[in-house]
């Protein structure tokens, strides 16, 4: 899987809020745009946004059906242990993995992480590797884990650009799992009630809000990772997410990032350039059993603009000259630059949307001869 390479604006935009936190990170999921940005490069420590990792690898092994929901994992003494938020488990349960999960996500349990780090990866070592390179594949270039579950070791870093790129991923790479950040209220049978409640007091405050992840450390400070969902004109559903890391309390951190999505989502317009797998432009092909190729993508192309300002967009599509086949659908080729008076706002890369196979020998040479005058 290719890194989310997310899309940087450069024409004048609106100014962001004064936001009280070190560094923040505000991203239109849906148009793959950063909006606002505060030392979102700067190495920090993500206490239990770490669990975001963890979560990944879970959702991946539970889509790849390497563990089901209904399994039970035991609970070692390690697990039992572990320090910081728990959901209260021991070694003398068997405890299904559906409420492992739950209890890392919504209690933001250690000894849960730690339990279904043990299952996944057979044991914590081994799922830390798994953590490094997944991460590497994302495209998570700043981020070096120590641990599943978050606390504070020599090395365990992130900056809150790879915690967009892990996030964005997270959403978009299991739509089946990512329900479980939006559940307010959980505990396991038999343990504290008062332990239930999610900490993302976002959910109990805006009904946009679906998820994602709380995290606090001495060193961290309070952070928060928030996704909504709101309805866009033109568009359908408009996903925003906020990274606010280092702020000063519990209140601070929802507060903060409420901000930054409500800003998002007033200061900038969705506005949908293509439908999904419409054709952007249809080029001329060489060597081809076709002799045009479809360029556009999967999704439906949409850019994230200052508000008011969708009249004033162009776009021009770039790509190589010549093409020649073969091409295979979903390979990237070329770019649609998106530009709002005439500054460059976004490229959106192109991809092939049909298989082109090479003509027969036949076609092949005819052509060589018309490229070669050419």
């Amino acid at each position: 899987m290719a890194a989310m390479c997310l899309l940087h604006a450069h024409a004048q935009m609106p100014q962001p809020p004064e936001i009280a936190a070190r560094a923040y990170l505000l991203v239109d999921v849906t148009a793959n745009q950063v909006l606002a940005e505060l030392d979102a490069d700067k190495p920090v420590e993500p206490a239990s946004l770490t669990k975001l990792m963890s979560a990944y690898l879970v959702f991946d092994a539970l889509k790849s059906k390497k563990i089901t929901l209904q399994q039970t994992m035991p609970v070692s003494e390690r697990a039992w242990k572990m320090p910081g938020s728990r959901m209260f488990i021991d070694p003398k349960m068997k405890v299904p993995v559906e409420d492992l999960v739950k209890g890392m996500i919504v209690q933001s349990g250690n000894d849960a992480t730690m339990a279904l780090a043990e299952g996944v990866g057979g044991t914590a070592e081994h799922f830390v590797q798994m953590m490094n390179a997944q991460a590497k594949v994302l495209g998570m270039k700043s981020t070096g884990y120590k641990n599943p579950e978050g606390l504070t070791e020599a090395g365990h870093i992130t900056t809150a650009r790879d915690l967009s790129i892990l996030a964005s991923r997270l959403v978009q790479d299991f739509p089946d799992y990512v329900g479980y950040y939006a559940i307010k209220k959980y505990r396991y049978p038999g343990t504290p009630t008062a332990n239930e409640s999610n900490r993302n007091l976002l959910l109990f405050r805006d009904p946009s809000v679906d998820g994602l992840k709380t995290g606090h450390t001495e060193a961290a400070g309070f952070c928060l990772i928030a996704t909504a969902k709101r309805e866009a004109p033109g568009v359908g559903p408009r996903r925003l997410l906020s990274i606010v890391l280092g702020a000063s309390s519990e209140n601070a951190r929802a507060t903060e990032s409420q901000k930054l999505l409500n800003w998002g989502y007033t200061a900038f317009d969705a506005v949908k350039l293509f439908e999904a797998n419409q054709a952007v432009v249809s080029p001329s092909v060489w060597k081809g059993r076709s002799n045009v190729v479809k360029l556009g993508r999967s999704q439906a192309i949409v850019v994230a603009v200052p508000a008011g300002a969708a009249s004033r967009i162009q776009t021009q599509a770039a790509r190589p000259e010549p093409l020649v086949a073969p091409m295979v659908r979903g390979q990237v080729l070329g770019a649609l630059k998106v530009t709002l008076d005439q500054q460059p706002l976004v490229d959106v890369p192109l991809t092939v949307l049909e298989t082109v196979e090479q003509a027969g020998v036949l076609g092949r040479a005819w052509d060589a001869v018309r490229l070669w005058v050419k």
